[in-house]
């Protein structure tokens, strides 16, 4: 083959391989749902979203204490969470259970702590769910986060069905 067919011959391929990778290129990957509602999108990471609590369908909130976690339910189906918390200490715990919610205030003051509870939601007696350091464990409530212990408030209403499952 003579330098100058040769040279065309290289030509042609660099671009039908130009053309080919071109085509590629264009086809981006699927782009994943959010890891989460609201949350951060990761390409090639397929979405968790839960769909699964382990709380029986006519609950409202779900808490978990083995796995420090909890989930809003409507008719059966999760619309927040997994979200991470607290739960009570040795010689305070957090008892399993069926209950309702009794009352709920977005600012509560704790007599017997002296300490505020934000977005307390009370449906055990004195145990609620509010706002707190959820890597301390409590004298029977259920910390959340901020956004936990909110959603939960503005979710749940007097009468609610919540389950506490070990």
């Amino acid at each position: 083959m003579s330098s100058t067919r040769y040279l065309h011959w290289v030509t042609r391929c660099a671009i039908a391989g130009g053309i080919a990778a071109a085509g590629l290129a264009s086809t981006a990957p699927a782009q994943a749902d959010p890891l989460w509602p609201g949350g951060p999108n990761f390409p090639g990471v397929p979405a968790i979203i839960p769909t699964i609590a382990p709380c029986a369908p006519n609950a409202r909130l779900c808490l978990r204490l083995g796995t420090n976690e909890a989930w809003l339910i409507d008719n059966g189906t999760v619309t927040y969470g997994a979200t991470p918390i607290s739960h009570g200490m040795p010689g305070y715990e957090t008892p399993p259970g069926v209950f309702r919610v009794a009352f709920k205030k977005a600012y509560h003051w704790s007599t017997m702590h002296h300490a505020p509870m934000h977005f307390a939601v009370f449906f055990n007696g004195d145990i609620a769910t509010h706002i707190g350091p959820i890597e301390h464990k409590s004298h029977g409530c259920i910390r959340m986060t901020p956004e936990g212990a909110e959603a939960t408030f503005n979710h749940l209403s007097p009468g609610d069905v919540v389950e506490v499952v070990p």
